[in-house]
């Protein structure tokens, strides 16, 4: 297909309007949509009222649905992104303070994460170091500027700076790579209170999913995490009874709070997302809550 064959019309807002109350929506108010379309725009907003079509082939409404239901979702979602994205920044930092922390003091070395011999798959280690000179290169933290004037550039900085600058998603690429017979690796599950190794990355790669969708201000309620946490079916702390479906909103919001317990104690998250679904009880079922979910140790 040409690009002269694409079959959407470019739509002016009025049009945008028009459009949406023929296909059944409701608009009692068009100023107000119009506001609204010149800030969100049309596709956007389109990833929300998707759900609330009888006729997704023919964008048909369902009976009754408005603008301002479309508004309200939009908002319960960006509500919530904004807690989840602060939750996973303090558990992304306790990461990258426990990997400086303990690493380094196992190996004696601040550069360890230059030191082949502490990880088993040789290209993810090239690939990581790759990374972290990409974050270098383009980096204008002082700290990073002020190494390099004094020490030269030709040396990375020790990790307590460089891991500064680095991605959740780096972070957990460097110690799913770690060798697992060192005893930092397993120190560093047990500080998030995880059984072994193996949860602690998978559950790290999970939330780096959650954490770039939310930093990308994309829709999260009802999507499925396409990078499940690892089911955690004996934990050490109160949690949940694991759900059919593993890749639920739900499930990873659990994961979330059960590590913020651990890294962020006294945190207020929890509290706040508890009134964000009180509020908006109509939108837990698509994101996997069970009915009883207020009776779970982690929720109650």
């Amino acid at each position: 297909m040409s690009k002269e064959d694409y079959p959407k019309n470019i739509l002016t807002i009025d049009n945008q309007i028009k459009q949406l109350k023929q296909r059944g929506l409701v608009i009692e108010d068009d100023n107000l949509a119009k506001q609204y379309l010149k800030n969100i725009s049309y596709f956007r907003l389109q990833g929300f009222w998707w759900e609330l079509q009888a006729d997704k082939k023919k964008h048909l409404f369902k009976k009754g649905t408005t603008f301002e239901t479309v508004v309200s979702l939009y908002t319960f979602d960006r509500k919530l992104r904004l807690l989840i994205f602060d939750a996973i920044e303090r558990i992304e930092v306790a990461l990258r303070t426990k990997m400086i922390y303990y690493i380094s003091i196992e190996n004696n070395n601040w550069w360890w994460y230059e030191n082949k011999n502490l990880f088993f798959n040789m290209d993810f280690f090239e690939e990581s170091i790759k990374d972290i000179d990409k974050e270098l290169n383009r980096s204008k933290e002082v700290f990073i500027e002020t190494h390099f004037e004094n020490y030269g550039s030709q040396d990375r900085p020790p990790c307590y700076k460089t891991f500064e600058i680095l991605s959740l998603g780096t972070l957990s690429k460097i110690y799913g790579n770690l060798k697992n017979d060192l005893d930092c690796k397993k120190r560093l599950a047990i500080e998030f209170d995880l059984p072994n190794e193996n949860f602690l990355k998978s559950w790290m790669n999970s939330f780096n999913v959650v954490r770039n969708i939310c930093a990308h201000h994309s829709r999260l309620w009802n999507r499925n995490i396409h990078i499940p946490p690892k089911q955690l079916s004996k934990p050490n702390s109160n949690f949940i009874l694991i759900p059919n479906n593993d890749m639920s909103v739900y499930y990873s919001l659990s994961c979330i709070i059960y590590i913020l317990n651990k890294v962020s104690p006294g945190h207020t998250t929890k509290e706040s997302l508890v009134s964000l679904f009180n509020n908006n009880p109509d939108r837990l079922a698509e994101m996997g809550f069970s009915e009883n979910w207020r009776n779970q140790l982690l929720w109650a």
